[in-house]
């Protein structure tokens, strides 16, 4: 797949929780049209990292560009048009069950569109068709399954064509089959619409399904301590820890002192 150019930087990012830095002085860009994700071991920053990319915290110090935007120093209109930017899709799901799965992706379009109640329905309609999910429109959260419920959650980020979705463990809790249907999801989005997919996981077999790049956090480093295609970083990476997280191998007890 080609890509083109960078439509988010992060610039010497640093993020801390009361003063305990968790990330610290990281640097890198996403492309426009790839499929970017983020991983790494349990309490890597993963997260808080994503979280800071959608406009959740403020940075500790440095900068995230939303195509050339400051989110975090962004204010009244100018945040209104970065946010308009992003689709969320948290790890959940966070459907309302109150609402069947069309009133939930209806509602970033009555909230934030002045668009006809038919043509909002139509565009509803559309994006619940375009994750298979044609048919369920009258469906409420508790009456769907898992993988539908991520399906259902991607259909309301992209209620309003965001060009870029951003994922927290979208494979979370699903079997391998349907794992693998959302990962090919995933792929026919990118692909026929150009979304940029910015995706938190630690599921290898999802990773090196979906991933045009990588970054791995380390939460030793607090840093990124790899970058590139998972296959070559599986293969050729120098890092010891980086190949034993792609080989699922486990650490040595004297590699665990030494940490």
């Amino acid at each position: 797949m080609s890509v083109g150019e960078p439509i988010i930087r992060v610039e010497n990012f640093t993020a801390a929780y009361e003063g305990n830095v968790v990330i610290d002085d990281i640097n890198f860009s996403i492309n426009r049209g790839e499929v970017f994700v983020i991983l790494g071991g349990s309490g890597c920053g993963k997260t808080t990292l994503l979280k800071h990319i959608i406009g959740l915290y403020k940075p500790a110090a440095g900068r995230i560009l939303i195509e050339g935007q400051d989110i975090a120093t962004a204010r009244g209109e100018e945040m209104k048009h970065i946010l308009r930017r992003l689709g969320v899709m948290y790890q959940s799901g966070a459907l309302f069950g109150s609402m069947t799965l069309l009133e939930n992706v209806l509602l970033p379009l009555k909230e934030f569109t002045e668009l006809p109640p038919r043509a909002m329905d139509l565009i509803a309609r559309m994006k619940l068709q375009l994750v298979d999910l044609a048919g369920f429109e009258t469906f409420l959260d508790s009456e769907i399954s898992g993988g539908m419920r991520k399906r259902a959650a991607i259909a309301r980020a992209m209620a309003l064509d965001p060009p870029i979705l951003c994922l927290d463990e979208p494979s979370a809790g699903l079997d391998p089959i349907t794992s693998a249907g959302l990962d090919q999801l995933i792929l026919r989005l990118s692909k026929s619409l150009g979304i940029t997919f910015v995706v938190v996981t630690h599921e290898l077999p999802s990773i090196y399904s979906i991933a045009d790049r990588v970054i791995m956090l380390d939460k030793r480093a607090k840093n990124i301590v790899a970058e590139g295609d998972p296959r070559e970083l599986r293969d050729h990476s120098d890092n010891p820890w980086v190949r034993q997280f792609f080989h699922r191998e486990a650490m040595a007890a004297g590699e665990k002192e030494a940490s």
